[in-house]
């Protein structure tokens, strides 16, 4: 159990959105994954949004995803916005903003987002919004969908900037991670239909990528890393196809949280 009160302030946040990454895709995978379960299994969980745009608007309001069962009540949430009127836990970091991302501005974060999928490209006014949350936020085509080593120049990228950062400045560093979302056939030598194998070869593909992010962020000194995933994807279950949809592989998505 997290107390965030302990966290905000001490340590570096990291988020880390695995845009469409299936729960049972992310369980397969869970002993070839040593970086982002290298401290533990996957949680089941459910997510806000059926798609990116809605998941992440959740998300970045404190609304992350919720253990997938019927105990509503013993849920401690990460973050609640202050007022409401609802009673909270004290280990919830209550934020006095709109947004988590304002929010942790606030208290000195340094804000930083690295897009990925094409909500975060900043190419038109919608694709500005998510990316308007930060004080600092890029894309490059490189980071896309359709780059087979997008994760790679992501957290290239990302290391840069942790290189030239302040180390006395805390950092909230968002991180959307677009390689397991479609297509990602060409994880699996000469597939041509994205599927449940050749999702499973883009975490991992991922996951060997995020070890060299995490050894970097231990050497700035504590981090707090969130991992998850914004919605899952249909590859055929009841002739369903894709997401922004009501399916459960789309609804259950993995979840971890752990200090670097």
């Amino acid at each position: 159990m997290t107390d965030m009160n302990q966290i905000v302030g001490s340590h570096d946040i990291v988020m880390i959105t695995l845009d469409t990454l299936r729960y049972d895709v992310a369980k397969l995978e869970e002993e070839n994954c040593p970086n982002l379960c290298g401290s533990g299994p996957w949680e089941k969980r459910h997510t806000p949004g059926s798609f990116t745009y809605a998941a992440h608007h959740a998300f970045f309001g404190g609304f992350l995803p919720t253990p997938a069962n019927p105990d509503k009540a013993s849920h401690i949430r990460l973050f609640h916005t202050k007022d409401t009127g609802l009673r909270t836990h004290p280990y919830t970091w209550l934020f006095d903003a709109p947004d988590i991302v304002s929010g942790l501005e606030n208290e000195g974060y340094r804000t930083i987002c690295i897009g990925g999928v094409i909500f975060f490209t900043k190419k038109n006014k919608l694709a500005k919004v998510l990316p308007g949350y930060f004080q600092e936020s890029y894309w490059r085509m490189t980071f896309g969908v359709t780059n087979p080593r997008s994760t790679e120049h992501q957290v290239n990228h990302a290391l840069k900037l942790l290189e030239k950062a302040d180390p006395a400045q805390r950092l909230f560093l968002f991180l959307n991670v677009s390689a397991i979302h479609g297509p990602n056939h060409y994880f699996v030598e000469g597939s041509v239909k994205d599927s449940v194998e050749s999702q499973r070869a883009a975490l991992r593909y991922v996951d060997g990528q995020l070890g060299r992010l995490f050894d970097a962020l231990r050497k700035r000194g504590k981090t707090f890393c969130m991992a998850f995933s914004d919605h899952g994807t249909a590859y055929g279950e009841d002739g369903y196809e894709g997401h922004r949809l009501a399916h459960e592989v789309v609804w259950n998505v993995p979840y971890r949280e752990f200090v670097l």
